[in-house]
């Protein structure tokens, strides 16, 4: 069974940091997509940015550029969310999403990813 599962939320003070887990199971992360999304109270779910193990790192929202940051770590087969210098409006529920098994493929467009995980939230304080 292909499943994604986020943790790590929390609640932090403005300009601290938080490290976001998304643990996959059901395929390796040889060839793969991981989509963070988010959602914030009373609005739309929004693409943050998107990691491909073929061409890196694309981001949808220019407020994180230079702040949040993926890694993976192939032996716990788990993608990372750093997210630096917080600020309140990243406040919101994150949620990591993965199209079909073997696909390397990043989108903005949420209805494209089949596996989606319950969702962290994430809290900033001002």
């Amino acid at each position: 069974e292909v499943r994604v599962v986020e943790s790590g939320g929390a609640l932090v003070q403005a300009g601290g940091s938080l490290r976001l887990s998304c643990a996959a199971s059901g395929f390796t992360l040889d060839a793969y997509a991981i989509g963070w999304f988010r959602q914030a109270p009373g609005k739309e779910r929004e693409a943050v940015l998107c990691f491909s193990s073929y061409d890196g790192i694309t981001f949808f929202d220019d407020s994180v550029k230079g702040r949040f940051t993926i890694s993976s770590d192939k032996d716990k087969n788990t993608v990372y969310l750093q997210m630096n210098s917080l600020k309140s409006e990243d406040t919101a529920v994150y949620y990591c999403a993965a199209p079909s098994v073997g696909s390397t493929w990043c989108s903005q467009d949420g209805y494209k990813y089949t596996y989606w995980g319950q969702g962290t939230q994430v809290t900033v304080s001002s």
